[in-house]
């Protein structure tokens, strides 16, 4: 899969029309890796986070590879997304909006779906108006794959849903619909993006809300239990972040007309188990410590609990309607980016 092309067509388009983009949520997983891109691209970029749950240190590592006028064509805001004048503020100068800013998990908008809301829906609402007032003509959203519900058909396309299973979903949901009223009413181009399982370099492995990829590699290196909720036979379209970072970008340049005020599946468009996945995690740790000359070996067998709250059984996409609208071409599958992704969380964990 590993076509590169895809990439050098947008570093050109990039480098040959430099704007300034603004990214939400940027010392996040998501966010970091969009700016070190577009900076790398000598982008101009305006950050906004407010460190709930990203980390100054991501936003420190992705400026290291840069030039020194590379990292100088970073402006960042501190401020929450939930607070309308800092988004008012963060929007000056933009011409297109990634957002990547939110509460994410469905577990934490069962336990709190308050505190989730505010964020993920008053939140949105609020870049939504400060981009429009500001005269921002593009806003490109993260949405995501937990808007399928407890539909069964598979693979999952865009134009059918099931009925919502958790806070969050109904949250995004209700971003999907608010854009698309935008989009209507006001003339914003808006895109969603449903992520369908996100991993890659700078995703957290630590806290009680933790992705699985990352959550089992730490356990993994660091000898403790690696727990699988259910049989381990529940699937996932596992999306390495290079692909997101593409589809973002895709999606902030296009200008296909029928891309606005619709939502994207952003995945692979392939399938792996839980089982599967902990295979594959154990022999890539287990590789990448032999290139290490290290004598690692896998601690010991998952444990098998029960079913969460609100986890959808399967996930697969149907990526047709981003590969014909606005040119996507996934250049990572899950074999590719977990090779990628092993060896950065080797020297980070």
């Amino acid at each position: 899969m590993k076509n590169n092309s895809i990439l050098e067509e947008i570093s050109y388009a990039l480098n040959n029309t430099p704007k300034t983009w603004l990214v939400t949520g940027c010392a996040g997983f998501i966010g970091s890796n969009l700016i070190e891109f577009l900076l790398k691209n000598n982008q101009k970029v305006v950050g906004l986070d407010n460190f709930s749950t990203g980390y100054q240190k991501n936003i420190d590592e992705a400026l290291v590879s840069l030039s020194k006028a590379q990292r100088a064509n970073l402006t960042f805001i501190e401020g929450d997304i939930a607070d309308l004048a800092s988004c008012q503020k963060a929007c000056q100068g933009v011409d297109i909006v990634l957002h990547q800013a939110a509460l994410g998990s469905v577990p934490r908008s069962i336990a709190d779906p308050i505190t989730s809301n505010n964020s993920n829906i008053t939140g949105f609402l609020n870049m939504l108006t400060a981009a429009k007032d500001a005269g921002i003509k593009r806003f490109v959203y993260a949405s995501s794959s937990s808007v399928y519900g407890d539909l069964q058909e598979l693979p999952k396309v865009e134009e059918r849903t099931g009925k919502l299973l958790s806070p969050y979903a109904v949250m995004k949901m209700s971003n999907e619909l608010y854009a698309g009223v935008f989009t209507k009413t006001y003339g914003t181009e808006t895109i969603g993006l449903r992520y369908f399982n996100v991993f890659g370099k700078r995703q957290d492995p630590d806290g009680a809300y933790a992705a699985v990829i990352p959550k089992w590699v730490s356990s993994l290196i660091k000898g403790e239990a690696v727990y699988i909720n259910g049989d381990g036979e529940t699937s996932r379209d596992f999306t390495y972040i290079a692909n997101v970072i593409q589809m973002n970008v895709l999606a902030g340049l296009t200008t296909n007309e029928n891309a606005f005020g619709e939502a994207f599946n952003v995945a692979v468009g392939g399938r792996n188990t839980l089982n599967e996945l902990y295979k594959l995690i154990s022999s890539s740790l287990t590789e990448q410590f032999k290139i290490k000359n290290s004598s690692f070996k896998i601690p010991k067998d998952p444990v098998y609990r029960d079913f969460r709250s609100g986890d959808i059984r399967h996930s697969n996409a149907d990526i047709t309607k981003a590969r014909t609208l606005v040119g996507y071409v996934p250049t990572h599958d899950i074999y590719q980016g977990m090779e990628e992704a092993i060896e950065w969380y080797v020297e980070h964990v």
